[in-house]
């Protein structure tokens, strides 16, 4: 056998085990992006937030299915699974420059989305709602308070209507003893806004998303060039000399 067609077969078994690896790695990605937008989707009024997220874990279940037909179709040096392995494979590819295109246009969105939202929806809280068990998961996780700093609390209805001149027990610091969320103790309270800290967290997210599509979209690349090579050697030696004298 060929030397080529070795190293080509080679290429394309690693790479069918690394589509596998590949396929168990984005799914993580794609439920750890879920779930960090799954805690904060009150902030989030559209919800093409999860699109990329979700193209993420489609392409991990295809790839998981490529990686099985990469194997049979490098072992059998099969032609017509060797071109079904490339075509699904130029689809991923495409699938996952798409993603990548959308985390990073969305990545540009998340400022005005968030800060779009957030205000509408401290204005809501009573302290027993959904509304208010959200931004109090989010104070509490980013150690945070109020949209732009704790002060915005002053002019909500809750702040009026409870009449204490306090803010939530979640603007708290965690060390803080006795900490009634009373203004008048603002060294116990947390000072810093909860716009810029969701929008800082949610574009490391996406940030982070990008890389893994990106180094992924690479290995389809190369998983294309490997296929290419293997058919071109089988295609050349399916020649074969018609004669083996010498003309005089």
């Amino acid at each position: 056998m060929d030397c080529g067609v070795i190293t080509s077969k080679t290429v394309l078994l690693l790479l069918s085990l690394a589509f596998w690896a590949a396929a168990a790695g984005l799914s993580y990605v794609g439920a750890y992006v879920i779930n960090t937008y799954k805690s904060y989707d009150n902030f989030l009024q559209d919800k093409y937030a999860l699109l990329p997220a979700a193209i993420i874990i489609c392409v991990a279940v295809v790839m998981f299915v490529i990686g099985l037909i990469g194997c049979c179709a490098t072992f059998r040096e099969s032609r017509v699974g060797l071109g079904l392995f490339l075509a699904i494979i130029l689809v991923i590819f495409v699938a996952e420059v798409s993603a990548f295109v959308l985390g990073f246009v969305y990545r540009e969105k998340v400022k005005t989305d968030v800060q779009g939202t957030m205000q509408s929806v401290f204005e809501k809280y009573d302290g027993k709602n959904p509304e208010s068990t959200v931004v109090d998961y989010l104070q509490e996780q980013l150690h945070c308070c109020g949209v732009k700093n704790y002060s915005d609390w002053t002019t909500t209805q809750w702040f009026n209507s409870t009449g204490n001149n306090s803010v939530p027990q979640s603007c708290c610091q965690q060390e803080a003893k006795n900490c009634t969320g009373h203004l008048d103790q603002p060294q116990k309270l947390n000072t810093r806004g909860c716009a810029q800290e969701l929008e800082s967290g949610l574009q490391s997210v996406i940030s982070y998303a990008m890389l893994v599509i990106l180094g992924f979209a690479i290995v389809k690349f190369f998983g294309m060039l490997s296929i290419c090579v293997l058919t071109c050697k089988k295609e050349e030696s399916g020649y074969q000399p018609l004669y083996s004298g010498v003309f005089a």
